[in-house]
């Protein structure tokens, strides 16, 4: 049985699955880059081994280091995470061959899901729906012209190997194929190595919703049903929520048994999702598997009761599942809103920095996922996630108006960040009332992009409140006190400016 975990991840993640495991009793063991040396993973995990430079090649993506880590420490599994090597057939495949239990699924399956051709036939020949398109991938501009020909206009042109917007075209007129062609193929090559691609009919006003799932060794699969996740920029997802709020209890049913056949047709083990994209009329069709878990996995956690970290710790472990499809049930509502350090202004461009302040909001149905201190870094190196904002309420309504007034409670200075984005996507009408898709950003860009109303002012509050709170800390302003402020809190010169001292 698994005593001590090795987590090959850094951040929230690496954090939130530590936390899982120190529940079960059981020892974990962080990675860590040059630039993560004191990061919260580190500080928080029982043993921790440096492995490398700070750009993720040198140290996060580097298996033989991550495997040596776990060799040195008597680690008996490792964990992947999300990103870096958790989609890795040959991360995977080592781990095995060093005797170490990958905690997801064999080297085939992420090989087979992985590759969206294949996935995509697979998906055919068990039944489940699949975006009318090209069988397999496009060899020259004659075969695109003539497969283009056969589906008509829109479509998109797609990376076999690829995800996360990249090696993606959209196509709308026959003169831009070839354009369209040539610089899906060159972006596919420069992000995964593999300049294939295919291309499927483009579904126009398209939504995003993915069936998490679950399988065990012993032939046992469910879903524990689905995300909404049509907020998207750059076709990456910034707000999920669950249940989705266009699905009647028919479609998610129908939906949930096809999850489960493509998870069975590609002989899967481990958490796992299957994403499907939904038009209009509520037609849906598989779009790709992810075999890992998922970033916005906490809001399935909270609204089904299931901790997906030690589920798939224990399928690693060769038990079965713990729940029966008919035993799982969706109760309430529940949103998660990623924050990041970003600038919604500049095109969403990463906006690395070191955090000055950073408080969190609490009460009923709040849940954060974080990694974050005063005096943290967030390096040029990685993704710009701050924090997940998980929110749980009895109603959908209830839930969008308690994760507003928890995005107004929190607070991060030192580095730009998405928060005002968020709380004005939740403002949105088309948000409210549920009636949004992967177009939703673009569609509602006049709105969204709007400047803050208070301006400077928000930013001064910001601090004042931070100045309260270091006053409390120091019991009284005396002259003692003061030169302890004045020596300590990095922005006194700024207070003194708002208070005018």
């Amino acid at each position: 049985m698994i005593k001590k975990i090795l987590v090959a991840n850094r951040g929230e993640i690496a954090v939130r699955i530590m936390r899982s495991c120190r529940e079960m009793g059981l020892k974990t063991v962080a990675v860590y880059s040059d630039a993560d040396r004191k990061a919260m993973h580190v500080i928080y995990a029982d043993e921790a081994y440096h492995i490398g430079a700070s750009p993720s090649v040198e140290s996060y993506l580097n298996i033989d280091k991550i495997l040596s880590a776990a060799i040195q420490s008597g680690a008996d599994a490792i964990h992947p995470g999300y990103g870096f090597l958790s989609e890795n057939a040959l991360f995977s495949d080592r781990c095995n061959q060093e005797g170490i239990i990958f905690i997801g699924p064999s080297a085939h399956a992420i090989s087979m899901m992985g590759d969206k051709i294949t996935a995509r036939n697979t998906m055919m020949a068990a039944g489940v729906p699949v975006v009318p398109g090209a069988v397999g991938k496009i060899e020259s501009d004659e075969d695109a012209i003539k497969t283009i020909r056969e589906i008509g206009l829109p479509v998109m042109i797609k990376a076999s190997a690829g995800g996360g917007g990249k090696g993606m075209r959209l196509v709308t007129q026959a003169k831009e194929i070839k354009g369209a062609l040539r610089a899906a193929r060159s972006e596919a090559a420069t992000a995964f190595g593999d300049d294939s691609v295919f291309i499927e009919k483009y579904i126009q006003s398209p939504h995003h919703i993915e069936f998490q799932i679950l399988a065990d060794k012993h032939g046992n699969v469910i879903h524990l049903f689905e995300r909404e996740c049509s907020v998207q920029r750059r076709h990456q997802k910034i707000i999920e929520e669950t249940p989705s709020p266009i699905l009647t209890s028919v479609k998610r049913y129908e939906m949930g048994q096809h999850a489960i056949a493509a998870t069975k047709a590609a002989n899967y083990e481990g958490a796992g999702t299957i994403e499907f994209i939904v038009d209009k009329d509520l037609n849906y069709y598989f779009l790709e598997m992810n075999t890992r878990l998922q970033v916005e996995h906490p809001i399935t956690e909270r609204v089904v009761g299931v901790d997906l970290v030690k589920e798939q710790i224990d399928i690693a472990n060769g038990k079965p599942l713990n729940f029966k499809q008919e035993n799982l049930r969706q109760n309430g509502h529940a949103i998660e809103c990623r924050v990041y350090a970003e600038d919604p202004d500049n095109s969403f461009m990463p906006a690395p920095g070191i955090v000055t302040h950073i408080s969190t909001p609490s009460g009923v149905g709040i849940r954060v996922d974080g990694y974050i201190y005063e005096g943290s870094e967030i390096p040029i190196y990685y993704d710009p996630l701050i924090a997940k904002l998980i929110v749980w309420g009895r109603t959908r309504a209830e839930t969008i108006e308690r994760t507003r007034r928890a995005l107004q409670e929190f607070r991060i200075t030192g580095v730009k960040n998405n928060l005002k984005f968020l709380e004005r996507i939740l403002l949105a009408d088309d948000f409210v009332n549920g009636n949004y898709t992967t177009h939703f950003i673009d569609q509602n860009k006049e709105f969204l992009m709007q400047e803050d109303h208070c301006g400077d002012s928000c930013e001064d509050m910001v601090i004042i409140t931070a100045f309260l709170e270091y006053l409390d800390k120091i019991e009284k302003a005396t002259p003692k006190g003061m030169t302890a402020l004045k020596n300590n809190w990095k922005d006194y010169s700024r207070v003194r400016s708002v208070l005018k001292l």
